[in-house]
């Protein structure tokens, strides 16, 4: 044996032995407790795997992020220079905002690109957005609002952003403006929140019913109240330059027994193409034909839940600029159609050790400040009465610390009329590999946890025992039952019920099947107003009829068994733009009464006691599916 090798192993050995102090010297410190096998080293952690394997944090930065393409924008002599902070091949368009008042206003790009050279673009406007292509009369007005979209040397879009500008003889100048929003979201029938996000810090105001709200910053989140139940308002923000009108119709009293109608869908993340279909993170092209569709049919609110993005981002400013991409191409929509969206598993926000294609990874840490819950809650402002996390919990570690990610806006409920919307969220403390729970802990996919399950029965009995109310639904990410594309997990992972939480490294006690029988049981059988639960997840349009006839369990299943006490529907609508799925055969697909998989947009129309529904493909306008909901 030569010395390089004696050296070798002696270095190994003692690297081994520095771990292994590490180890006993910080082997929790600022590792949640509900983990295991994850320890800290100085400033970073790690993942001690089977055969000892020590797999280290790898959570690079990703090559597209919000922050490269913030505060970019200089006024110059004849338009607006972009100087990017990284220099990149690739190209930009731009165009104005036509000067019609239209209630969804959209740029129109002018016909050329502008390439990038040496980090910078000019989006020259006095000389090719003049005289015949002035759509905005900037050049009376002296005062213009543009679009901008930035492609890479693949044609892959990264971003766009709204521009307000000002123009005098010498130069043009960036103006405060909205980038993103209004956002109107948690509708009752007296307020709403409304979020709008601007380009610098900024006072804006807000006037609507003869009342002015005031907001200061770059993020305005402002929450209206003493509104008249099922009245139209308009309301417009003031800037300073950039001013916006705009209306919202209010929600009607539970008594008012007044019509109403609601939009459904899930999946908008990329295509496999080019272009809108993959417009950094999320297929544009599908959601704008159906958010147009939504408003030309006159719906009255929108509840999407789950995989709006491509996600699975260890990079938090990747994530942000996802979600920013997915706001920027619903705004024009958003503010007048209220929305509200839950989480699913491509919003997974994630902490990875090793090769990060072999998803070794963990909801990211601390908790409090970057798990995916808490970085979804900081873009979307839905109503803030759900749970508070899973603390408390008989599996709690630390019963009097917070050990689990806080389900803040992530899970809640709320009603339009007559009817209560329960939203869940059952990629709550997700691991995505559910192989990899035994080792290291965390959620799986579509295992709904026990304090959100104790939370729901709570919500279904109070609406239950509301006389206003007279139809309850239930909208989560994963099916009870896949049909097509999701069988090897959802509430099933075929059959297989030890699938399971790990919670400082002890399984919970029921499997993922067993607990998809105490969501069902409360569903169907403890409340008389359930009418139909609402997923996505899979890329296609399923309706599903399940009764007590209906084949639920895997072969020689020998655990309790749950029957229904009534049948019930399950929609699957996850065809919002993603890769689609086909059929599969599963025990439960005799009672399969419609499966495509189109686009589909889901339209409930409710009267009273009576609820039709339409499904709509946005892209051809053909109808998918229609029926009475009994």
């Amino acid at each position: 044996m030569n010395k390089r090798k004696i050296f070798s192993i002696s270095t190994l050995l003692g690297a081994v032995f520095l771990l292994s102090f590490a180890i006993t010297k910080f082997s929790t410190q600022g590792i949640p407790a509900v983990y295991h096998n994850i320890f800290k080293s100085d400033s970073s952690s790690f993942f001690l795997g089977k055969n000892k394997q020590i797999l280290p944090l790898n959570n690079p930065k990703a090559k597209w992020r919000l922050v490269d393409f913030e505060n970019i924008e200089y006024g110059a002599k004849d338009g607006i220079l972009l100087k990017f902070k990284k220099n990149f091949a690739g190209t930009v368009i731009y165009g104005l905002y036509p000067k019609e008042k239209m209630l969804h206003p959209n740029a129109v790009f002018f016909k050329k690109h502008v390439t990038i050279k040496n980090g910078e673009a000019l989006l020259d406007i006095r000389n090719n957005l003049a005289g015949k292509y002035d759509l905005d009369d900037w050049e009376k007005t002296n005062k213009g609002t543009l679009r901008y979209r930035v492609f890479d040397d693949k044609n892959n879009i990264i971003t766009n952003k709204r521009i307000v500008f000002t123009v005098n003889k010498s130069s043009f100048s960036v103006q405060p403006g909205i980038t993103a929003g209004p956002f109107i979201s948690a509708m009752t029938d007296h307020g709403f929140k409304i979020t709008f996000w601007t380009n610098e810090k900024v006072e804006a105001s807000l006037t609507i019913g003869g009342k002015k709200y005031q907001s200061m910053g770059k993020r305005h989140i402002i929450i209206v109240d003493g509104l008249q139940a099922g009245k139209k308002y308009d309301y417009s923000i003031d800037l300073g330059v950039d001013k916006l009108h705009s209306y919202v119709l209010m929600a009607p009293t539970a008594k008012a027994g007044q019509k109403f109608s609601f939009a459904f869908a899930s999946d908008s993340r990329g295509g496999t193409q080019l272009g809108l279909s993959e417009a950094g993170g999320h297929n544009a092209y599908i959601m704008r034909k159906m958010m147009a569709l939504a408003d030309y049919k006159n719906v009255d609110f929108f509840q999407f839940t789950g995989d709006m993005v491509d996600g699975y981002n260890t990079d938090i400013e990747q994530a942000r600029l996802e979600y920013t991409n997915w706001l920027r191409t619903m705004s024009p929509f958003m503010k007048s159609i209220p929305f509200n969206v839950g989480m699913g598993n491509h919003e997974a926000f994630l902490n990875s050790y090793g090769d990060p294609k072999k998803y070794i990874s963990v909801d990211k840490f601390p908790f409090k400040t970057q798990s995916a819950e808490v970085l979804f809650s900081e873009f979307f402002q839905n109503p803030a009465n759900g749970p508070i996390s899973e603390d408390g919990n008989k599996y709690d570690p630390n019963p009097d610390k917070q050990d689990f990610p806080p389900y803040d806006k992530t899970v809640y409920s709320y009603t339009y009329g007559n009817l209560a919307m329960i939203v869940l969220n059952s990629n709550y403390w997700y691991t995505p590999n559910h192989k990899l729970i035994p080792q290291i802990g965390g959620n799986a996919h579509g295992y709904v946890m026990d304090q959100q399950l104790k939370w729901l029965s709570k919500e279904l009995a109070k609406y239950d025992n509301d006389k206003n109310i007279k139809h309850i639904f239930v909208s989560i990410h994963t099916p009870a039952f896949p049909n097509g594309g999701h069988s090897h997990n959802d509430m099933w992972y075929k059959g297989n019920n030890a699938v399971r939480p790990y919670i400082a490294g002890k399984p919970v006690d029921n499997g993922i099947i067993q607990q998809r029988d105490i969501f069902l049981d409360m569903l169907v059988n403890k409340t008389k107003k359930f009418r139909a639960l609402l997923t996505g997840d899979e890329h296609n349009y399923t309706r599903l009829s399940v009764d007590a006839k209906t084949p639920i369990y895997p072969k020689n299943w020998k655990g309790k068994r749950l029957i229904l006490k009534r049948p019930f529907l399950q929609f699957v609508d996850g065809a919002a733009g993603a890769p689609y799925y086909a059929e599969e055969s599963l025990p439960w697909s005799k009672g399969l009464k419609k499966f495509s998989a189109q686009y589909a947009l889901m339209i409930f129309y409710v009267d009273g006691e009576h609820i039709k529904v339409e499904v709509l493909n946005p892209d051809t306008l053909e109808t998918i599916d229609e029926f009475v909901l009994i």
